[in-house]
């Protein structure tokens, strides 16, 4: 009974161990290369894992980045045919780069049950691998002015070497904390030589802007680049014909610069730093004469142009004027800034409305800016001189009524008074002849005219402004400047091809012209209070009144201006 048991134990132990070396056998062997070593710590190199067969499972790459950067991982298969017999293999090609120097371990890769033998990659530091006079890829960057002033412009150059072959690179921009940093221009390449070898220089410029004084550092930059390897000294990748060009991918970091950022100097008083290479101030006006009737607007226009400087650091330009007779009424400023390769330049432009109430000569007072040139070290100012404003009378001339006055003096009817007493009942008799004839026509005209206005359809006229109005009476009643705004300028592009309420204020007549003003200067302050849209609409009802009152007048007079 024993022997039966002890023979089918044994039986079962030679298939288990049979099984496991069919297991051991089928086991797929994932061979491990390397493209290059040693390699450099800011070189990227290849890690590239052969199977002869499929493995059991997809790889998991993930131990690698305890020692390096994965940057990219392909995958291909490769078929051949020898004396008859048929191979296939697997290929998954890693690009990594190097974390740290020294010796690094490659470790095992598991693809399911398979997995890939450790492997060892001495990796050494940049400054050993190449000597700097020769290498093929660098960056060098330079900072102007090094010991600038609070929020003045420093000039940061970037400027990348190479005598490879570059694919494609990447560089990121620099971030300064407590800094602006705008970038200049198009990018510069052009050729120079270093040491006796020739380089393609591409450079790159930055305005850097620190707000806070006293050490300033600005980190290196750094650029990965795909570089085209040489092809004597690089296997192919794979085997076949079309192979594709052979890239590493190396990474180059630039210097650290510190600045030594100064305070405002204490001989500027002023309490608004404004800091720049050059300023210019300059004005000019709607009319060259600079004059303008009671209530029609005189528009002059500040620009300030500062080279070195951002938008942000210039000052406003329109200052509150309390001249009694005058209301000023100050649009949105417009801001730009142009980026030169030399540095950046702001614009600051406004437009200011001024309309006067009352006839006379007023006097605006001189603009000032004091701004320190940060070339020449010195505090300057940049000035408009004072300007006087002439308001006319509605009609434009403070004698309307003398051109009128002469033609009576001269009339004919003075000399008829000395004519002979025994003409006056000839001309009598004519006056009354030609006068009954004209009323006789007058009153014919005026019943063909009520006729004619009786049967024309006017109300669907009277309908569309009635409809037109809607808009602009429901904004002003729930006080909503930007729908009035909207209804506005729907309603002055109807009757005067208007499209923005400066340009429309001029056709209204007063209070509506002051209204749609102020109504502007609302929309574009900086402060807003409570909007009372009551004033608008009131002014805008008698406008339209009027509006009416002119039309009516004007079709009744018409055929008689015809005769």
């Amino acid at each position: 009974m024993l022997m039966p048991n002890s023979c089918n134990s044994k039986k079962w132990l030679w298939i288990l161990t049979g099984w496991l070396l069919s297991f051991s056998v089928l086991a797929t062997d994932i061979q491990v290369s390397v493209d290059r070593n040693p390699v450099s710590l800011n070189e990227s190199f290849q890690i590239t894992f052969t199977a002869p067969e499929t493995p059991e499972g997809a790889p998991d790459f993930t131990p690698l980045r305890a020692n390096f950067d994965i940057l990219n991982q392909e995958r291909s298969s490769n078929m051949s045919w020898v004396n008859g017999k048929s191979s296939r293999s697997e290929q998954w090609v890693v690009s990594v780069m190097p974390r740290q120097t020294g010796e690094l371990l490659i470790p095992s890769i598991a693809f399911g049950s398979d997995s890939s033998q450790p492997s060892k990659v001495l990796v050494n530091d940049a400054s050993q691998a190449q000597p700097s006079n020769n290498d093929e890829i660098f960056l060098k960057v330079e900072a102007t002015p090094e010991k600038p002033y609070v929020q003045s412009q420093v000039l940061y150059t970037l400027k990348l070497y190479r005598r490879v072959q570059i694919t494609q690179a990447s560089l990121n921009d620099p971030e300064i904390k407590d800094a602006l940093v705008e970038k200049l221009g198009e990018d510069n390449t052009y050729s120079t030589q270093v040491n006796g070898m020739d380089y393609w220089v591409t450079e790159r410029k930055y305005a850097i802007f620190p707000q806070q004084s006293g050490l300033f550092s600005i980190a290196p930059l750094t650029l990965t680049a795909e570089v085209v390897s040489n092809a004597n000294n690089r296997r192919p990748r794979f085997n076949g014909f079309f192979n594709r060009q052979t890239t590493e991918t190396r990474r180059v970091s630039s210097d650290a610069i510190t600045l030594t950022v100064l305070p405002v100097p204490p001989s500027f008083t002023d309490p608004a730093w404004l800091s720049a290479e050059s300023l210019q101030l300059k004005q000019s006006w709607s009319t060259d004469n600079l004059q303008t009737k009671v209530g029609e607007p005189l528009t002059r226009t500040i620009t300030l142009i500062a080279k070195g400087a951002t938008v942000g650091q210039l000052p406003e330009l329109s200052r509150p004027s309390n001249i009694q007779g005058i209301k000023t009424y100050p649009d949105q400023p417009l801001l730009q800034e142009d980026k030169q390769n030399d540095g950046l330049i702001a614009i600051r432009e406004e437009k200011i409305a001024y309309i006067p109430s009352q006839p006379g000569q007023y006097t605006l007072p001189a603009l000032a800016i004091s701004w320190f040139n940060t070339k020449t070290q010195k505090t300057e100012v940049a000035r408009l001189p004072e300007v006087k404003l002439t308001a006319l009378g509605a009609s434009g001339s403070q004698q309307t009524t003398a051109p009128a006055a002469q033609p009576q003096q001269q009339s004919p009817a003075g000399q008829l008074v000395t004519n002979p007493s025994n003409s006056l009942p000839y001309w009598q008799a004519l006056s009354g002849f030609l006068g009954l004839g004209w009323l006789t026509q007058a009153l014919w005209i005026y019943r063909n005219n009520r006729i004619n206005a009786a049967s024309r359809p006017s109300k669907p006229d009277k309908q569309a402004a009635v409809d037109r109005q809607k808009p602009l009476k429901t904004a002003c009643l729930h006080n909503n400047p930007q729908a009035a705004k909207l209804a506005l300028l729907q309603w002055g592009k109807h009757h005067f091809a208007t499209d923005n309420l400066t340009a429309l204020a001029p056709h209204c007549a007063e209070p509506l012209r002051t209204e749609i003003l102020l109504l502007n200067h609302y929309l574009y302050a900086e402060v807003h209070t409570s909007w009372d849209g009551r004033p608008l609409w009131d002014a805008f009802t008698k406008n339209s009144t009027a509006l009416k009152t002119d039309s009516r007048q004007d079709d009744v007079l018409a055929p008689l201006y015809k005769i």
